[in-house]
């Protein structure tokens, strides 16, 4: 935690009451990215950002440090929008996802010969949506993962801080969402190269 950061927290602690000011201008672009990114709904995003900042802001003595304050929110803000994507549907996969056994369903059917990196992609506007779409088809502790880790950037141990699990199950969930929007971009690619997708000899 950088000093910055111990000096915001101890503020919060003695009830400043700019302290929460401070924290909300400094993280809430991020958080309500990621908020965004989970939700798939500008409303929900903007209610996970208002939920995060007041339980952080009241709960301020329950940081203690071993992360980053940035990664503290994260997992606040994680936290808040599972909650909510849990009210939609059954959630779909393990809190605790076992070491990766080759579960069938999370394996792509079609893959091409390219390298994954969101970064490295040129998102026109039609792609962009193809990619936010897929994105939010991931099952909800899949995209979280690939959401805190490609989208947001942070690192391994960031984002399973984050998501309070182990830096291997972290992996696992991120391999198996980038290999599932792997096909749904192949698929997208596939739809629109010279033969349509088809194969008529």
């Amino acid at each position: 935690m950088t000093h910055e950061e111990k000096s915001l927290v101890q503020a919060l602690n003695r009830g400043d009451r700019y302290a929460c000011h401070d924290l909300v201008e400094k993280y809430s672009g991020k958080i309500y990215n990621v908020a965004l990114r989970l939700t798939g709904h500008p409303e929900e995003a903007e209610e996970v950002l208002q939920e995060t900042f007041i339980n952080a802001c009241k709960s301020a003595e329950s940081f203690k440090g071993n992360s980053s304050l940035g990664t503290w929110l994260y997992r606040i803000a994680t936290n808040n929008g599972l909650m909510r994507l849990r009210r939609r549907q059954p959630p779909t996969v393990p809190l605790e996802s076992p070491p990766d056994q080759g579960d069938g369903e999370f394996w792509p059917t079609q893959l091409e010969d390219w390298d994954w990196n969101p970064e490295n992609l040129t998102l026109s506007d039609e792609l962009r949506q193809v990619m936010d779409e897929a994105v939010a088809s991931l099952p909800d502790q899949l995209r979280a993962a690939f959401v805190l880790r490609d989208l947001e950037g942070l690192s391994t141990k960031e984002a399973a801080d984050a998501l309070e699990i182990s830096p291997s199950n972290l992996k696992v969930r991120l391999h198996r969402a980038r290999f599932m929007l792997r096909e749904r971009l192949t698929l997208y690619f596939n739809e629109r190269s010279p033969n349509g997708g088809h194969n008529n000899g």
